[in-house]
């Protein structure tokens, strides 16, 4: 393991038999200990003064550790705002016999520095080494604007949501209620509890919560339940020594293999304890999978909300779902690995084909999740594993075959698209298929990114009435990569355009979104930003107003 750099806080710990769960599996709980511990001590490093948890940011679980096992944490400040700091995590197990590391998890936690008496606090900024350290930098910014707006999001999603019908909460067979999964404990606040500030330890407080949702999630699916990720810890207020902490736990919702669980905490001093009036000092949302004895993945039952805070958590849960989303191509910065092929014309059938065909594939998977609907527009997500695709479809009041002509020509893809900055034919294979060189504009601060993609399109056979239009990157030795941009990718994407009748259809855009491209969704599948129904409804229009011969009248 290379040498941690000068900033970098790193904690090594042996799993021993004390920390694993029943399936001699790290408890998840017991990482949560480490983790703000080890992130704290990265805080205080950098402020040189006390510091304490505010929050801690989607905590995504990637490997589970096994007793033997050796778990490195390393942490360091990516940003530092005038009294808090967002303090990056990364958590790695190795194999002691074979040597092997991978990655656990990745997290991101914001603290506060607690000044000395009357004393102002304003923190240094992070000095910068390595171009790593740039992105995150300026990363850190977007991630600090969806925490502040966290809760206004929250409330226009769920406004949203009780605008259009949830297709979950149609009636169907093998759904169930969550009554039977709800859980309180509770905990007396002892020394070993407390930090080195004499308040509850944060980590002991989310390890509490993990332990009582696990519990919740188990009563549901009657396996073993697998932690997957955890929203955002907020803590809202401390406790001390002395104080009585009540949990309280229950499932939310479920979504094919994963389900929502609900924790809230609320502290007691003696008095509050024989008034019954408590103090709400965290609340969390962990994500479970789980799996059978065989070690197969679970399906959860879907969820059947009967009373009126069983419809509130429920919904919440689906709004919580899209933020998550998200964030989670905003909390993370992952290095894109090409997979995009060689063109090559003498192979040129084949590409083609396999570019229609993959975005068949796509549109043909299972899965789908509504996640918006307004008026003629309609947002669908998608999540396999690491890959997340996007389905937007789209009512359009003109011919099938018009509207096939203006979105088959690139070139025109900036008159409507602002993702586009420039579009131009550098190679026009025939009649079906051409390569574009792209410019997109810049997101997040960085550089802004190009592209070299293959459009690859198809007219309906004589018994059919679909459209296509595949989207896929290639690598051109003649347009190499340039300094001034970022070459980015897109793994499969495009449009099938179906006809309803002889004056309107159905377009279906798809994307399988990779990491280079993420940034310009992250923000409309979080719920914080509105760019894809703004595109798809300047795509309408710029199709409604179009000429049968293509052109336009009014843009």
């Amino acid at each position: 393991m290379e040498r941690p750099e000068p900033a970098e806080v790193r904690m090594s710990q042996a799993i021993q038999p004390a920390h694993a769960n029943p399936r001699g599996e790290l408890s998840a709980g017991q990482l949560l200990k480490w983790i703000d511990a080890t992130a704290c001590l990265a805080a205080e490093k950098h402020a040189g003064i006390s510091c304490v948890t505010a929050s801690v940011d989607d905590i995504q679980f990637e490997e589970t550790a096994r007793v033997g096992q050796v778990i490195t944490i390393k942490a360091k400040v990516t940003r530092a705002f005038s009294t808090s700091m967002e303090i990056s995590i990364k958590v790695i197990v190795q194999d002691m016999l074979t040597g092997i590391e991978k990655l656990v998890s990745v997290a991101f936690s914001t603290f506060v520095a607690k000044p000395v008496g009357k004393e102002k606090i304003h923190l240094k900024p992070v000095t910068l080494l390595t171009e790593q350290d740039h992105v995150e930098h300026n990363l850190a910014s977007e991630r600090r604007k969806v925490r502040l707006h966290h809760e206004d999001t929250f409330k226009n999603l769920m406004k949203e949501n009780n605008e259009f019908d949830d297709p979950i909460c149609d009636e169907e067979e093998g759904m169930v209620s969550t009554g039977g999964t709800a859980v309180q404990s509770i905990e007396l606040v002892l020394p070993p509890h407390a930090n080195h500030h004499g308040n509850t330890f944060g980590g002991q407080i989310m390890a509490w919560m993990e332990s009582l949702a696990t519990i919740s999630a188990s009563r549901l699916c009657r396996a073993h339940p697998l932690l997957k990720s955890v929203d955002m810890f907020k803590f809202r207020g401390p406790s001390a020594v002395g104080d009585r902490l009540v949990f309280n736990a229950i499932v939310n919702n479920t979504f094919q293999t994963c389900v929502e669980v609900g924790v809230r905490v609320e502290a007691f001093d003696c008095q509050e304890w024989s008034k019954g009036q408590g103090r709400h000092i965290n609340s969390a949302f962990l994500i479970y999978n789980a799996v059978n004895d065989k070690e197969e993945m679970v399906t959860f039952p879907r969820i059947k909300p009967i009373s009126k805070d069983d419809f509130r958590r429920y919904r919440g849960a689906i709004a919580r779902k899209r933020i998550r989303l998200g964030r989670k191509y905003v909390t993370s910065h992952k290095e894109e690995v090409p997979v995009c092929v060689q063109w090559d014309i003498s192979n040129q059938v084949s590409l083609s084909n396999a570019n229609v065909e993959a975005l068949k594939n796509l549109a043909a998977k299972s899965g789908w999740e509504v996640t918006s609907a307004v008026e003629k527009i309609k947002i669908y997500t998608l999540e396999e594993h690491d890959l997340l695709s996007v389905w937007v479809e789209k009512h359009v009041e003109r011919p099938a075959h018009l509207t096939y002509h203006l979105l088959s020509d690139f070139t025109k893809r900036p008159l409507w698209d602002p993702h586009f900055v420039s579009c131009e034919v550098i190679n026009w294979v025939s009649e079906g298929d051409q390569i574009y060189y792209i410019t997109c504009p810049i997101v997040n601060g960085d550089k802004p990114k190009d592209l070299v993609v293959l459009v690859s399109r198809r007219r309906p056979l004589k018994d059919g009435s679909t459209y296509t239009v595949a989207v896929k990157s290639v690598l051109l030795p003649s347009v190499p990569p340039c300094p001034h941009y970022i070459r980015s990718e897109i793994i499969c994407a495009g449009f099938l355009i179906r006809a309803i009748d002889s004056s309107s259809c159905t377009v279906s855009y798809f994307n399988q979104i990779s990491a280079s491209i993420s940034p310009y969704f992250a923000g409309n599948l979080g719920g914080w930003s509105k760019s894809i129904e703004e595109t798809a409804a300047s795509c309408i229009k710029f199709i409604e107003n179009a000429t049968d011969g293509g052109l336009i009248n009014t843009f």
